[in-house]
């Protein structure tokens, strides 16, 4: 890529691409420069050093979180919608809850239209502006919890030595002994499949929102 053709999506595109193949430890800017067949002087237009560049990549891949606020959805329904987004964009992407702890996201125009969004949302279900700040927080670190939390093997796992893995995971909880952990010895049976990610995900979303609308002054 030609090092005038270059804009700061498309390098924030690039190290995302980057960080999740190779982990975010691979994204510096000199291997970026070479990802991008330019000068490691062309990436200082956009980003002035690596903490800038992973405080860009999160700015780029949070911009599809947003509320419609022309929609005449329920407040509820359009931050449900939010949730979802920031749920999908981070499964897509395994590298952004890492970078979503490590960067100053708060100072990234998109975290601060997405929050802004949340927040006028869940002040028109009755929040207070600073319980509502409190609420938009609990939000985003649910979600970044339940995408790192997601069940199963590792990341780290190859898809093909996934079975084995649930198989020793399974053998190990079941050894246990059975009068001291009997709630983790029956668990251990659940890994004697591969789970319903999907369902997974749905059912914590719904937990999410339950807390959410449930504490809300304007619920009824």
């Amino acid at each position: 890529m030609a090092a005038e053709k270059l804009t700061r999506a498309a390098v924030a595109e690039r190290a995302l691409s980057l960080g999740d193949q190779e982990g975010v430890e691979a994204v510096t800017i000199r291997r970026l420069a070479q990802e991008l067949g330019v000068t490691p002087m062309a990436l200082y237009w956009h980003f002035k050093n690596k903490d800038e560049l992973l405080a860009g990549i999160v700015d780029h891949a949070l911009a599809t979180v947003r509320a419609d606020r022309s929609a005449a959805d329920p407040w509820q329904k359009q931050l449900r919608a939010m949730v979802e987004a920031l749920v999908t964009v981070m499964r897509e992407h395994p590298s952004l809850p890492e970078l979503m702890h490590a960067v100053a996201k708060d100072e990234g125009e998109s975290f601060q239209r997405a929050s802004d969004d949340a927040l006028a949302l869940l002040t028109a279900g009755g929040y207070g502006i600073q319980e509502a700040w409190w609420v938009a927080t609990y939000i985003l670190h649910a979600s970044i919890g339940m995408v790192q939390a997601q069940p199963d093997c590792p990341a780290s796992v190859p898809v093909t030595e996934a079975p084995e893995w649930r198989r020793k995971k399974r053998l190990m909880l079941e050894s246990l002994p059975a009068d001291k952990f009997p709630m983790m010895v029956a668990f251990g049976a659940t890994y004697s499949r591969a789970p319903d990610t999907e369902r997974y995900y749905a059912f914590c979303i719904d937990l999410v929102m339950a807390a959410v609308e449930a504490t809300a002054p304007g619920a009824a």
